[in-house]
């Protein structure tokens, strides 16, 4: 085979599994949200309600953050961040078996259904992060970001890392129910450890460097380094989250596919 041939093989590879991805994704709006009141604009209304709410709430009870920064900023940049993270494992655990009847199509793939639903989480707290810190910059709660390349790249890794963690624990899970059992507890666990309630640099000496064994934690502060610039003092370690997100994609597409041959379509 030629190289030619070989490029097109792969250029027609990806465009099926292009569009299979794209259904995937148009039929878990339409079974999450359907057609009904807003439908799928609730994909990022409900993140930007609790986004709003949490900034509500601790503006009204002047909560101490362990920095000068304004309640406003502080609560959008951790909280969105923590959806962006927490909300993808959520939704690849026991993916598989509600869609096992699909499975009959020779195109559709355990790897698909996990991208789909992915792309659709990672899109609802993507637009709802925008749309607030538009909002809110135009009300005057929130200054545009010093650095918005730094911003975006604090939150491709959050993305990274959640997508590689959802499709890992998302391929367990269908090894043993213990996965989703876990699951929940643990992120609830981990939430006031992600760095959505503080700054690092507002901690012990001592605790500053422990705090940043933890992979969330480093995206943050690249996000909030992207939103403050000099203002902040962020402490992060960028090859220390890329390798979490390298080493995870590797153990996941290895899950996925040895889940993926075991499938039995239903």
């Amino acid at each position: 085979m030629t190289t030619f041939s070989q490029l097109t093989a792969i250029r027609r590879s990806a465009e099926i599994q292009g569009r299979v991805i794209y259904a995937l994704l148009m039929r878990e709006i339409l079974t999450r949200y359907g057609r009904h009141n807003i439908g799928f604009l609730w994909l990022f209304v409900e993140p930007m309600l609790f986004t709003t709410g949490v900034t509500i709430l601790w503006t009204l009870s002047k909560s101490v953050h362990g920095s000068s920064l304004p309640i406003v900023a502080f609560a959008l940049t951790g909280y969105s961040s923590v959806l962006l993270w927490r909300n993808m494992p959520a939704r690849c655990i026991g993916a598989i078996e509600p869609n096992l009847a699909l499975m009959y199509h020779r195109n559709v793939k355990a790897i698909d259904i996990f991208i789909a639903r992915l792309l659709l989480e990672a899109g609802g707290a993507t637009i709802s992060f925008i749309t607030l810190s538009l909002f809110y910059i135009y009300i005057g709660w929130l200054d545009p970001p010093e650095d918005v390349l730094t911003v975006v790249g604090g939150w491709l890794l959050l993305a990274w890392f959640g997508a590689s963690l959802a499709m890992f624990l998302g391929a367990i899970s269908e090894k043993s129910e213990l996965v989703e059992r876990f699951w929940h507890p643990v992120s609830y666990i981990m939430f006031p450890l992600s760095g959505a309630a503080f700054m690092v640099d507002a901690l012990p000496t001592g605790a500053q460097k422990f705090m940043l064994y933890v992979p969330m934690v480093n995206g943050v502060e690249i996000v909030r380094k992207g939103y403050f610039g000099n203002n902040v003092h962020s402490h992060y370690d960028v090859p220390y989250i890329m390798g979490w997100c390298i080493g995870l994609t590797l153990l996941a597409l290895a899950q996925v596919a040895m889940i993926g041959r075991g499938i039995t379509p239903e």
